[in-house]
């Protein structure tokens, strides 16, 4: 069984991210091996060109909105301050997600917004290493 560890987002891991506040009842996409759904106040989540939707209660809980040097909300700016819990996959499979079902290869890390093991993703082992140090 891998090891679950502690992680933090790297300083200036910002993402671009709006709301979608729109009367609509949902939405499918194609991305990571499997549909994808994003409902009514869902975000809409640029990440250094990766392009995704995050569940409206995980954003709330996990990310928050940048400032100016002036103290003013940077529209648009948000930075992942939670920290995540994180493992390497030891063989390929798939997790459902918030928004649907995602696979992984080994050695990619499948990572979960909360200790007990629930709201999870996955992620590539490079992008994970560029994005993610682990937490003290």
């Amino acid at each position: 069984m891998p090891t679950r560890r502690k992680y933090q987002k790297k300083a200036k891991q910002q993402v671009i991210a709006i709301k979608l506040d729109l009367k609509f009842e949902a939405f499918e996409y194609q991305k990571w091996g499997g549909q994808q759904r994003a409902k009514r106040r869902d975000w809409l989540v640029d990440n250094g060109g990766d392009v995704y939707t995050v569940d409206a209660k995980s954003f709330a809980r996990t990310y928050q909105q940048l400032r100016t040097a002036a103290g003013r909300l940077r529209p648009g700016t948000y930075v992942k301050f939670a920290p995540v819990w994180a493992e390497k996959a030891t063989e390929a499979g798939s997790i459902k997600t918030k928004e649907g079902q995602s696979s992984y290869e080994r050695g990619d890390y499948i990572v979960y917004n909360s200790r007990n093991g629930r709201d999870g993703y996955c992620i590539s082992a490079a992008d994970f290493k560029s994005m993610y140090r682990e937490a003290k």
